[in-house]
């Protein structure tokens, strides 16, 4: 699932050749992500949605917690920080993390990971509003446009929406809107701040830990049992689609760019789609991958650049992302920061 927050690029350290190539890394987050919404799929069919955002979140904060102590990274400290982490650990990842778990009761996974690719398009008219240097151009309009008339196109607009869910669509497109929410809410408040990108995405997951900590017994009772595929699947879900997959994506703009790093976003919705018809035997349509490339593609309109100012910007500021994928994932970060390329995850 998605998430992406505009940090600093990481220097690179030429000493430190990563072992494995970029290129195999980059696979692998796509499959993460991708897979993301599989295994949440299989998460519900075992613990409630709010169980299976739980365990997702602990073991996604233990991962995290790993490596910081291996990096010997400290948490951020201040509470007017903290107060705006937990802001961003709400929208970033307890809000949409449940929100994708309840839709996919309705839903197929298919479905979900495809709503998670609309995060850029309403990305674009909430930055329009709420940030004043972002304002639209005709391209960017008019991909927002298309990528509206792909999500009616996945949706089977033409028979009134027959055989989907309405409230569980409706619940995967407001986790997709929470996303972007988060991101200009971050921008907003914790631009310049001084921790570095894993200390804050660690507070950020922590912080998220416990809000779900909270939240669950209230409208959830202690699992009788603990099936074995289910809770694997939760498992995987946190350890690699919520913390894995940041240190992975991280390592990756460090070595090769945000650009290049970020077209993972493309591949999300084609893993999701593929890995939902292919190992949970769910229905597939025309319309649903056709509708799908559209989204992408106005996705893509809507983050271009005028000129060669977004080349020269992504140097040096990008963005980073936890979940998911789904997800973030969605990692985080409070530095200052340019918009650059949103998705899903």
């Amino acid at each position: 699932m998605s998430s992406d927050i505009t940090v600093p690029r990481p220097r690179a350290h030429p000493s430190a050749r990563p072992a494995v190539d970029w290129r195999l890394r980059f696979a692998a987050l796509c499959l993460v992500w991708g897979f993301s919404f599989l295994l949440i799929k299989v998460g519900t069919g075992g613990f409630a949605p709010f169980q299976v955002t739980l365990g997702r979140l602990v073991f996604g904060t233990a991962v995290l917690a790993a490596a910081m102590a291996v990096r010997r990274e400290r948490l951020p400290r201040g509470a007017r920080t903290w107060a705006h982490l937990a802001v961003a650990g709400f929208l970033l990842n307890a809000l949409p993390f449940s929100l994708f778990a309840y839709a996919e009761l309705t839903i197929p996974s298919t479905l979900a990971g495809i709503c998670n690719a609309t995060s850029p398009l309403w990305g674009m008219v909430l930055s329009c509003v709420a940030l004043s240097e972002d304002r639209p151009t005709r391209l960017r309009v008019a991909g927002l446009g298309i990528g509206f008339l792909g999500v009616l196109t996945v949706l089977g607009v033409w028979h009134g929406f027959d055989g989907l869910d309405a409230t569980g669509t409706a619940l995967a497109l407001l986790a997709s809107l929470s996303y972007p929410v988060g991101w200009i809410y971050v921008r907003r408040t914790l631009a310049g701040s001084g921790p570095s990108h894993l200390s804050l995405t660690g507070a950020q997951l922590l912080l998220a830990t416990a809000q779900l900590a909270v939240v669950t017994p209230l409208f959830t009772t202690f699992p009788e049992r603990f099936p074995a595929v289910p809770l694997l699947a939760v498992a995987a879900l946190g350890a690699l689609g919520t913390g894995l997959a940041v240190l992975i994506q991280y390592g990756l703009v460090a070595e090769v760019g945000p650009t290049t790093a970020q077209m993972v976003t493309y591949f999300i919705p084609v893993i999701a789609t593929a890995a939902g018809v292919a190992l949970l035997g769910e229905s597939l349509t025309w319309s649903t991958p056709v509708g799908a490339l559209i989204v992408l593609a106005g996705a893509g309109l809507t983050q271009a650049r005028p000129g060669g100012g977004r080349g020269r910007a992504a140097g040096s500021r990008v963005r980073l992302r936890g979940s998911e994928p789904p997800g973030a994932e969605r990692a985080h970060a409070g530095q200052r920061s340019e918009k650059a390329r949103s998705g899903g995850a």
